[in-house]
């Protein structure tokens, strides 16, 4: 019976952790087409940073990037109990929901619009006129080329940070779970950041090669700050897990993770 017990309660803890990844990843995909003034946010003057000749630089970003972190720390979680491979099959299976997901919103944009929905919406609160169509479609659609970009990224960077951690694990064993945790997110975001865009906006787009550097630093600097802020998260859920599994069962299911993933 203890036995059952733990594999129950195994399975649904993976299942809790895949659904926080998948979630939260396919959010981030979605609002990720608004940007936002990080330093308006804090109220701050913009910063203007001067970048490769005449590019200036403000630390603006995608509202993506505020929910991102969490994805990578569920995904350390996740590489900590069930290796690379759970990590692997979870971040493919998202990967094709996002596609999924963008394959259904560009259908529902090229519906036609009821009438009555245009004129219930023509105005917005300030009175001044709108196209709610045409928002609705602004808003929701994003290129192929954000989408490549953003799907490529992300696989990316999830193989590359389940990759990194186990190498740090093994190093570390079971002790500084902050090194390998943090390690691997700033390993593997560092490619992410100048992946996306490179694919999204230099090859698809008209960005250039220092457009794309200098959005990628800003982007990393976020990023990089985020992951170490957030840590004290990881050492809150690995509590949690201890007591919800049990510390016995949870530190021989965090081995066993570790052993599969050395092989």
């Amino acid at each position: 019976m203890p036995s059952y017990t733990f594999t129950n309660k195994r399975t649904n803890l993976y299942i809790f952790l895949s659904a926080v990844f998948l979630v939260n990843a396919i959010i981030a995909e979605i609002i990720g087409v608004k940007i936002f003034s990080g330093e308006t946010t804090l109220g701050l003057k913009p910063a203007q940073i001067h970048l490769f000749g005449d590019f200036i630089l403000d630390f603006n970003l995608t509202a993506g990037a505020v929910i991102w972190p969490f994805v990578f720390i569920t995904s350390d979680i996740i590489n900590e109990y069930f290796g690379k491979a759970g990590v692997r099959r979870i971040s493919f299976l998202t990967a094709g929901f996002v596609a999924y997901s963008f394959l259904i919103i560009y259908a529902v944009t090229t519906l036609p619009p009821a009438q009555f929905w245009l004129d219930v919406n023509s105005k917005d609160g300030a009175g001044n006129p709108i196209n709610i169509n045409n928002a609705f479609q602004m808003i929701f659609r994003q290129g192929l080329g954000i989408i490549i970009g953003s799907l490529t990224a992300f696989l990316i960077g999830q193989i590359l940070d389940a990759s990194v951690f186990q190498y740090l694990r093994r190093i570390t064993g079971s002790r500084k779970i902050w090194l390998r945790a943090t390690g691997s997110t700033l390993v593997s975001q560092l490619i992410d950041s100048f992946v996306v865009l490179g694919i999204a906006f230099y090859v698809f787009g008209n960005w250039s090669l220092g457009q794309v550097i200098a959005v990628g630093i800003i982007n990393y600097l976020y990023k990089a700050t985020t992951a170490i802020l957030l840590t004290p998260l990881l050492y809150l859920a690995h509590t949690l897990i201890d007591r919800y599994l049990g510390k016995e069962h949870a530190e021989e299911l965090a081995n066993e993770s570790a052993m599969s993933s050395f092989m």
